[in-house]
């Protein structure tokens, strides 16, 4: 993979991550007066759809952009019009119009419809679309649906990607937070799949720069939806939820409460492991613990590795088949007749709810058999992105960064079930399908081998500590928001 670009408006920086070099662009609000320059030719941006990226995009764009009408397009009779209006959008104002009109209308088209939904209408979209503007995705998913079925791109259009690495929200969020502190926002890739005009990259860049993004990294739509939907299904989402499940089981069979077991697993992993990664990093969270749980943390982790591997495995090769997308297409034709369900009544769930509503912060203990099969997870994940090829700034965020630093904190606030029940139809089925499969495995392996203390991998436990990635995230760290997101209010 290429990771080198060039760019008329902004400046690039080149940044060494393990054995790479690889090139990115730092945002700002000092930028956004470069935005016209780079928007050169674009008059109005079209903003397509009202789920999770829709309402944080369209007003940040709104927010950064002086002289470039963002306008927002939606089904007629849509139950997102309200919102969209209360936001300021509206058919009075010329800021909310017809879908397709939109499209019609506009040099920039950023397509944030659900997956499904652009896979069920990507031929009237495509026909909608002018010669000569630009369509904008942010995510790959388009891509990876229409490889599946042997089709691509109409030739007369640019095709861009600027996603940013973190929740509709918290885009927003982080946005609204750096209008007082500079570099406030979400991180995002980019990337150009089809370049017409010449002017796809800077179009790009001023993209993620109107976002908020305080520092984009390239990347390519293919490399994107595979390691997006991978790591959804994986650290993101599906793992996590599945790590909490089977450790919540675990420590109540070992004769801890019902709340202790919640503290210990889900508690202890949205809160104190997430905030030691993001701040310290991996090494850190090991070094915490006393030398009693070095030993415990070592056997947690050589246990568990192997295992995730497997399963992320099986994840990676479903995702890059095509097979995965298929599966998302296949639920949602049958939602009309399954709706998608909650998963937060169950046990672990309700007590979650009493531990959450009572908590003290400051008393959520890091156990080491915990922390030692989150980072297991989180190591096998890195290790098969970078045997699969992708770049170390991708691989940082789709499998850390991201977790730490934007979903974790949700997690953390509103609880792990919230999440799973409030992402992405995409994401939400990936973590159903694959979570069940982390903690199955987790229980028939991993805590098999903990509890009958087989014997540490020394060589397992030497390729983490010598691993690029600790060099990786230290270099990361020093272009992360220069705010932790705020998620209350």
């Amino acid at each position: 993979m290429n990771l080198d670009f060039q760019t008329n408006i902004f400046k690039k920086e080149k940044i060494v991550l393990g054995d790479t070099e690889e090139y990115i662009v730092r945002g700002g609000r000092h930028l956004l007066p470069l935005l016209p320059q780079a928007f050169e030719g674009i008059k109005q941006i079209g903003v397509i759809g009202w789920s999770s990226q829709g309402p944080a995009q369209a007003q940040n764009l709104r927010d950064s952009l002086a002289d470039i009408k963002v306008v927002v397009g939606l089904r007629e009779n849509s139950n997102s019009i309200p919102s969209a209006e209360a936001a300021g959008f509206t058919r009075d104002n010329g800021a909310l119009g017809e879908m397709y009109q939109v499209i019609g209308e506009s040099d920039l088209v950023l397509l944030l419809i659900s997956d499904a939904a652009q896979a069920q209408n990507y031929r009237q979209i495509f026909k909608a679309i002018r010669p000569g503007a630009t369509l904008g995705l942010s995510h790959g998913f388009l891509l990876g649906y229409l490889q599946s079925i042997g089709e691509y791109f109409p030739a007369n259009i640019n095709v861009i990607g600027v996603c940013p690495k973190g929740m509709g929200p918290s885009v927003r969020r982080l946005y609204e937070q750096g209008k007082e502190i500079n570099g406030a926002g979400i991180n995002a890739s980019f990337a150009i799949e089809q370049d017409i005009s010449g002017k796809a990259t800077d179009y790009a860049l001023g993209w993620a720069i109107g976002l908020g993004a305080p520092f984009a990294f390239i990347t390519t739509l293919e490399s994107e939806y595979k390691s997006d939907i991978f790591g959804e299904r994986g650290t993101l989402l599906g793992a996590v939820h599945g790590i909490v499940e089977g450790l919540y089981h675990w420590f109540v069979r070992h004769g801890y409460s019902q709340e202790d077991a919640f503290i210990n697993s889900a508690e202890a992993i949205t809160g104190p492991i997430s905030q030691i990664i993001s701040r310290r990093g991996l090494l850190a969270l090991y070094e915490s613990l006393s030398e009693k749980d070095k030993d415990t943390f070592r056997l947690a982790y050589s246990a568990a590795y192997h295992p995730a591997l497997d399963i992320l495995l099986e994840i990676y090769d479903d995702v890059a088949s095509g097979n995965e997308i298929r599966s998302v297409i296949a639920a949602n034709q049958r939602f009309s007749r399954y709706p998608m369900g909650k998963i937060d009544g169950t046990e672990m769930w309700q007590v979650g709810e009493k531990v959450r509503a009572n908590r003290n912060r400051d008393q959520i203990p890091v156990h080491p058999v915990t922390a030692g099969v989150y980072l297991a997870t989180m190591m096998a994940q890195v290790d098969l992105l970078k045997e699969m090829g992708h770049p170390y700034s991708e691989i940082a965020n789709e499998s850390i960064i991201e977790a730490v630093d934007s979903l974790n904190p949700y997690m953390e606030y509103k609880g792990v079930a919230y999440m799973v029940d409030n992402c992405s139809t995409t994401a939400r089925l990936g973590s159903r399908k694959w979570a069940p499969r982390f903690d199955y495995i987790f229980r028939q392996q991993t805590f098999t081998a903990l509890d009958q203390a087989i014997q540490v991998n020394e060589a397992l436990f030497d390729d983490f500590v010598d691993s690029d990635i600790h060099q990786v995230l230290a270099v990361c760290a020093e272009l992360r928001p220069s705010v932790d997101i705020s998620v209350q209010g």
